[in-house]
């Protein structure tokens, strides 16, 4: 286990709106606030999203399985906020349900935004952390660094 033991920042509110990208909008308001380490919340719609839910296979090679969500449909979901060098990246899961046909998983291919969608970034200050490709998997996987972060 890699960990550090930060405090919170400052804490950004935002409303997307109807057809706007999850991750675009996200990830610019993190760049454009500079943002590089948070925890998120989102609360809200989806009209679509392709949806990882598991690995479709391990080897050789880690390969998601994505399931598309058709909406309009609710969703909740949480995750984080670090860097891939100086680009701060998110990285999130929620559950999505339309009726009865509810998905988990990791809404990545072009999350499109239904009527509105509440999002609550709460900034981690005092740590140094990063994602970082972990030769392994081949993944960009969190890495945790002693000591402060360089701003």
């Amino acid at each position: 286990m890699e960990y550090a033991v930060g405090k919170p920042g400052r804490i950004i509110v935002a409303r997307l709106f109807e057809g706007e990208d999850l991750y675009e909008s996200i990830e610019g308001l993190a760049k454009k606030e500079k943002i590089k380490s948070a925890a998120v919340l989102i609360t809200g719609g989806f009209r679509h999203a392709n949806v990882v839910v598991g690995p479709k296979q391990e080897k050789p090679k880690i390969e998601g399985d994505f399931v598309e969500f058709t909406g309009p449909g609710e969703v909740l979901g949480t995750g984080t906020i670090y860097c891939d060098g100086d680009e701060p990246k998110l990285h999130l899961h929620a559950s999505m349900a339309k009726g009865r046909n509810v998905i988990t998983g990791c809404p990545r291919g072009g999350a499109k935004v239904f009527l509105v969608l509440e999002v609550t970034i709460i900034e981690i200050a005092g740590i140094n952390a990063q994602r970082i490709l972990d030769e392994q998997s081949q993944v960009k996987l969190l890495k945790i660094h002693p000591g402060q972060p360089k701003n």
